[in-house]
């Protein structure tokens, strides 16, 4: 009876058992029960902590394109394209360049400073949860983390995202508008806000590693390079925001615009940005090799 009575209730104390093998078998039980459940607690809270960290530089999924990535690029550059030719058919008709030039720079030179507003934005507010933005939120806080995989990123990948903002806000312009001068600035405001992404992984990359134009384009200061980038990944992380050309960085830092901004908000709505609080675990770097080494 006292063996029956064991097998159907393992962990409760029993008394009218033998000696000669009763307490072996209730420690036996206690030493299973309390051995592995906190380290495997602990690697859950882990996981769950981490942004999606792409720590296999090779085989990684989550830097590859996916046909659905590759469909969203090819319709951002479409409706790209088709402003693009408005401008120019729009331009032989009247025979007018001046005024289309102009406007191509006005939208060259603002797409740098709207790049850095949106890096600066989703740097700081928000999370993962965030309806819509959420992925791209998060996408930004693991770039903090490990910055070195945008340039293992393949490029539909890493733009897919932008392409689909470009797709639904150029596509109703291209089919209410036809003034050359209004596409001349749009086509190039959005193709370089398509390709800031882009843009931004070369600023990451090293010149061996390059294609030579890029290169040459950096070097003239039409593209940011990685000398004006590398302040953004430096604490306190609030700085060097703009991707295209980074022209904007020195204008906007040096009159502390963005931190105006930041005070201005946190007044109103009592929201501070992210980079107040930084550095923390969530932001501090991890380098490629010390990655490479916990996959």
């Amino acid at each position: 009876m006292a063996v029956s009575f064991q097998i159907k209730n393992p962990l409760r104390p029993i008394t009218n058992i033998s000696r000669s093998y009763g307490p072996s078998r209730v420690i036996t039980t206690c030493s299973v029960t309390t051995t592995n459940p906190q380290p495997n607690l602990e690697r859950l809270v882990v996981k769950q902590r981490l942004v999606n960290p792409p720590l296999s530089k090779d085989n990684d999924q989550t830097l590859q394109s996916t046909w659905n990535h590759r469909l969203w690029v090819a319709a951002g550059c479409t409706t790209v394209f088709a402003s693009f030719a408005k401008s120019i058919i729009g331009g032989f008709g009247p025979n007018i360049w001046l005024e289309p030039a102009l406007a191509s720079y006005a939208g060259y030179v603002l797409a740098d400073l709207g790049s850095g507003v949106y890096h600066w934005v989703i740097d700081n507010y928000g999370d993962e949860s965030t309806p819509i933005v959420g992925t791209q939120l998060e996408a930004a806080q693991g770039h903090h983390k490990w910055p070195w995989t945008i340039t293992r990123r393949q490029f539909a990948n890493n733009s897919h995202a932008i392409a689909r903002a470009i797709t639904f806000t150029v596509l109703p312009l291209n089919l209410a508008f036809n003034n050359p001068v209004f596409h001349s600035f749009l086509s190039t405001f959005a193709f370089c806000i398509l390709f800031s992404q882009q843009f931004h992984a070369w600023a990451h990359g090293t010149k061996s590693k390059l294609p030579p134009l890029v290169v040459a384009l950096q070097d003239m200061g039409l593209l940011v390079s990685r000398k004006d980038h590398v302040g953004h990944h430096r604490a306190p992380y609030n700085s060097n925001y703009c991707v295209v050309s980074g022209a904007w960085n020195k204008v906007l830092d040096e009159n502390k615009f963005f931190a105006a901004l930041e005070m201005v908000l946190y007044l109103h709505f009592g929201v501070s940005p992210r980079s107040w609080n930084e550095p923390n675990s969530d932001w501090t770097e991890e380098t490629e090799i010390s990655s490479n080494n916990q996959a």
